[in-house]
């Protein structure tokens, strides 16, 4: 199971519904925007994870665009930290041919919680499947299968599982021959209880009934109540293992790599906003000729780039400054942000606004603070020679 700062809470005995007739498709999806984002700080200081750039444009716009490639219609995010960011970028969703809706929580409810929440925004029909999905995952999922596995299988709730080489920082999703998956085991602690290398990979197909049945009005976690809950009262989950492309932005340094990732075009999406390469760079960008981008690297609009800077596998949000010089890689410098003439950062997230003065070499998981100011030739990993 994915890990979630939830707060777990007993477990409520449910009537589950039987298993529903198949129907065609899925029309509708819930997307999970409420998060913080803590572990990507300063990223999410002023803005919201989903909202970060990736390749060019807020995360948010490709699951959007990979949603409705796949017949999606309308969708419901459910938004809580710096929820007032959304609808003024998306509105109603028309320019992406989508339905879009907004229910914001007040209070944390949690991923089982917030789906509830927004369940009576939702036009299916008690049998009908719903996509839900988290707004941290880039992912290749072919999202049409997973609906198709979990109409074929005639399931209560699909789970797209992934296969990861080390599952120990996860909970793990074993299934038996037919894909019904049989438990839900927490985190292993001795490599005998590692009895497989499934994880759920944050994407799901619930019958609607089922999302009516959530607890209403409570914390509710789908990973620790939801999800046992419903396998112990007999109902029907399927596994689809899925092994594309897939990676849990959660962190400065994988957000990074899932934005160069897009523009190499290693991880798919349709709203790239621009031919899949070594580099994208938006209009309004100034780059210097001999500068040299490589690697995925973006550039937003009103970034300049400058005479000899090297720049690899980089985001370099709107209005940053690469002064000559410098090299950047593995990084992401924030809107407005500005790193000095010969300043190396490799590893390093430089928050909205900071400034990174000349001659710094900054290594290895740095996070410089928006607004902060750091001195010329104040930092260095490693001794002149």
């Amino acid at each position: 199971m994915r890990a979630h700062p939830d707060q777990a809470t007993a477990l409520q005995t449910t009537a589950y519904p039987a298993t529903a007739p198949v129907t065609t498709g899925a029309k509708e999806a819930v997307l999970l925007v409420g998060g913080k984002g803590t572990r990507l700080r300063p990223l999410t200081v002023h803005t919201p994870k989903p909202m970060v750039p990736a390749a060019g444009v807020p995360f948010l716009t490709h699951q959007l665009a990979r949603a409705r490639a796949a017949g999606i219609e309308h969708i419901v995010l459910a938004t809580s930290y710096l929820a007032e960011v959304f609808a003024p970028h998306f509105g109603d969703g028309s320019a992406l041919g989508l339905h879009l809706e907004y229910v914001t929580e007040t209070d944390p409810l949690g991923t089982g919680g917030a789906i509830r929440n927004v369940a009576h925004r939702l036009h299916s029909a008690p049998g009908d499947p719903v996509l839900v999905f988290n707004g941290d995952i880039l992912t290749g999922l072919d999202i049409r299968a997973l609906v198709d596995t979990h109409q074929r299988a005639r399931a209560d709730v699909s789970l797209h599982l992934t296969k990861v080489p080390d599952p120990r920082a996860f909970g793990l999703v074993p299934t038996d021959a037919d894909g019904r998956v049989t438990a839900f085991l927490e985190k292993p602690q001795t490599p005998e209880e590692i009895v497989t290398d499934q994880v759920n990979a944050g994407a799901y197909v619930f019958t609607r009934s089922v999302i009516d049945a959530i607890p209403a009005g409570r914390p509710v976690s789908v990973e620790r109540e939801t999800f046992p809950d419903l396998l112990a009262a007999g109902a029907h989950l399927q596994g689809m293992v899925d092994s594309t492309y897939w990676l849990d932005l959660g962190t400065p340094q994988a957000f990074v790599r899932g934005s160069a990732d897009l523009v190499l075009g290693r991880a798919p999406s349709p709203a790239v906003p621009g031919r899949c390469g070594e580099r994208l760079v938006l209009p309004g960008a100034d780059v210097a000729e001999d500068a040299k981008l490589s690697g995925g690297t973006s550039v937003a609009a009103g970034a300049v780039i400058g005479s000899g800077a090297r720049v690899d596998g980089s985001a370099i949000l709107a209005g940053a400054w690469i002064e000559p010089d410098a090299v950047v890689r593995n990084s992401l410098v924030g809107a407005g942000a500005r790193v000095g003439s010969r300043t190396v950062l490799d590893g390093v997230v430089v928050g909205d606004g900071a400034h990174v003065g000349a001659d710094n070499e900054l290594l290895g998981g740095v996070r410089v603070w928006c607004g902060a100011r750091i001195e010329p030739a104040a930092i260095r990993f490693s001794s002149d020679g």
